[in-house]
């Protein structure tokens, strides 16, 4: 299943992706109407932390929609609505690694790949929707540039969670864009305000459920800059694997239903270039995942 966040008259809504149309399902309204369950969460983190449950409630929401004589109602089209990203607001600050492909460590000026994975963090408030315009921040930087990463959504709360169990506490996956700037990163010499600039994190389109990658280590990962290829690279070329960084990561910071963990950039980042490419006011950037879809922003 495929969900999206969205606002309609004013209202933070989520359903699933309309089935070969460019609309969604607008659940919260089907439930209000047509009161086919007992109970329906009403934000999507309340329905992550359901799992499985969540997903058969929207289905089931979806069928009596279907089935309703009037049914069309509950399809809102991608042009009415105003997209979010799939989780507007994680608990906690968005968990990301740094380094987690070889290539892109070398091109960073690394020696060698870490032998243990390298954490960071983003705020949250540097979330942003898919297809929404963002600042180059040249106030502050002249080096903005973009990583094309699979994210990972935690379905439920979990410590010391072993590697072998780690996907039980993955909800689904969606795609990111690890935005910095670089001059912070060198100024500062930390990840946390490079990382941070507001619309910073883009995520989208979509929020796929794990049933629908029943294995994200055979992934591509390709980033385009005003339609030229940058990025190229697949998630079996990670370092480090979701369930190693799920092992590692919790046990030190309990995770949480609806927290996101980004899982590392391939090898192609502006930086990375002879000379560096930063992104500007007017850019474009694509980021496509295989089986996810395609996240696309502009930049002013």
């Amino acid at each position: 299943m495929k969900l999206l966040s969205f606002k309609v008259n004013e209202q933070v809504k989520f359903g699933p992706k309309v089935k070969k149309e460019e609309a969604v399902w607008d659940v919260i309204e089907i439930q209000n109407q047509l009161n086919v369950l007992k109970d329906f969460p009403k934000t999507i983190i309340d329905g992550i932390a359901h799992g499985y449950e969540f997903v058969e409630q929207v289905r089931k929401l979806v069928e009596a929609a279907q089935n309703h004589e009037d049914g069309a109602q509950f399809k809102l089209a991608y042009s009415d609505i105003e997209w979010l990203s799939p989780v507007p607001r994680t608990p906690k600050n968005i968990l990301c690694v740094g380094k987690n492909y070889s290539d892109h460590a070398r091109e960073m000026g690394a020696e060698k790949a870490p032998e243990h994975i390298v954490v960071f963090t983003k705020s949250p408030t540097a979330i942003a929707p898919d297809e929404s315009t963002l600042p180059v921040h040249a106030d502050v930087t002249d080096s903005l540039d973009y990583e094309g990463e699979l994210a990972v959504v935690i379905g439920k709360r979990g410590k010391n969670v072993p590697k072998a169990m780690a996907f039980d506490y993955v909800f689904g996956y969606t795609i990111a864009n690890d935005l910095t700037a670089r001059d912070a990163q060198d100024k500062h010499k930390q990840f946390f305000l490079g990382k941070s600039l507001e619309g910073s994190c883009p995520m989208g389109p979509y929020l796929v459920t794990k049933d629908e990658i029943p294995d994200p280590h055979t992934l591509s990962i390709v980033t385009k800059v005003n339609g030229e290829v940058r990025q190229n690279g697949s998630t079996k070329d990670m370092l480090f694997s979701v369930s190693e960084i799920i092992e590692t990561v919790s046990k030190y910071v309990t995770l949480e239903p609806g927290d996101v963990i980004l899982t590392g950039t391939p090898a192609g980042v502006g930086k990375g270039m002879n000379p560096p490419q930063f992104l500007k006011a007017g850019d474009e950037v694509k980021i496509a995942i295989e089986g996810i879809g395609t996240l696309a922003n502009r930049f002013a």
